[in-house]
């Protein structure tokens, strides 16, 4: 049984602190045109006020529900996509839980790093054919900041902090939003070593007194990513609109992960989108991971970016690695 199912409303945050690139040109070897002509990025969003994932989460759930029209206690299920969470447990579905004032519900966690808007986004759709009568809150946050290295400088330009969240239902006649028409994820774990934030897993175990390694922090083997990044994020962009019986042509509105310009660029290329299609907010957040494409998302749709009728793709691909795309109708 396939239950189709809508965004009932949508809503992001993001920290208050702007890093600006001139910033970084204090901090490492770089400066404001090396990094805006090699990503497009030109600031993003840090939490230097102590703000953790759940606070950020709790912002942007907030708005959604307003922008629902539902209340947290009508929620049956919390999600919570992020690779960054405030503690190892509890999980920070059930500290967003308790922030909302509910409790009896499920919450969970989603680990799928760049990726976790979609996968989240399956995984309420799972819940929903079960339970028609479910109303999923699904917030996606990263605090990317906490897990950078500012002193290398072929990573700490890329990331920022933000988070973006959605509200989930069984479609049914009479209610507003937009359908989710179908979601298509993948992985490959052999590639999962190009990627990583090993530090602190029970992989690479610690003791007390141990200093903090290198492998604390964000590792990536940029151009490796890059072209595995491109080919699998184009490559499931184009399977799911045929799948759809699509063309590029009914595509209104492409919202890539905003990892960077060259990603972007390369990904509208290769499925022959025009540039004016696709929506970008890197310029001012950078990569935010699992908080990318729905903070895209709700910046896109409060901007007028998307418009009533317009068939919205997405498409994602992060550490893992994982991959994705999803087809919204506005």
């Amino acid at each position: 049984m396939n239950t189709s199912c809508i965004i009932r409303g949508m809503g992001h945050c993001v920290p208050d602190t702007k890093l600006t690139n001139a910033d970084f040109e204090r901090m490492v070897e770089t400066n404001d045109e090396w990094i805006t002509s090699r990503t497009g990025i030109r600031e993003r969003r840090v939490a230097l006020n102590g703000e953790t994932c759940v606070d950020l989460c709790f912002g942007a759930s907030q708005n959604a529900l307003k922008s629902a029209g539902i209340k947290a206690e009508e929620l049956t299920h919390v999600l919570v996509a992020t690779f960054s969470p405030d503690a190892v447990i509890p999980s920070a579905s059930c500290m967003l839980s308790h922030r909302l004032g509910i409790a009896g519900r499920m919450s969970m966690d989603v680990s799928a790093a760049c990726s976790g808007f979609l996968y989240g986004l399956e995984t309420a759709r799972a819940l929903i054919a079960l339970h028609p009568e479910a109303k999923v809150l699904l917030a996606c946050c990263d605090i990317v900041s906490s897990r950078v290295d500012y002193t290398d400088r072929s990573t700490c330009v890329l990331f920022g902090d933000g988070a973006g969240a959605v509200v989930i239902t069984a479609e049914a006649p009479g209610l507003a939003g937009a359908r989710v028409l179908d979601v298509m994820v993948a992985s490959d774990g052999a590639m999962g070593d190009l990627l990583t934030v090993k530090g602190g897993g029970s992989g690479t175990p610690y003791k007390l007194g141990d200093t903090i390694r290198r492998d604390f922090f964000v590792e990536m083997n940029g151009r490796e990513v890059y072209k595995h990044a491109v080919r699998a994020m184009s490559g499931i962009c184009a399977e799911l609109l045929k799948k759809h019986g699509l063309t590029r042509d009914d595509v209104d509105v492409f919202i890539p992960h905003q990892a960077n310009l060259r990603i972007v660029e390369a990904v509208g290329k290769r499925l022959e989108i025009p540039e004016e299609k696709v929506f970008t907010n890197l310029q001012k957040y950078g990569n935010t991971s699992a908080a990318s494409v729905p903070l895209a998302l709700s910046e896109a749709v409060a901007e007028g970016a998307i418009k009533p009728g317009n068939l919205v793709l997405l498409g994602t691909f992060g550490g893992g690695f994982t991959w994705g795309s999803g087809l919204i109708k506005f």
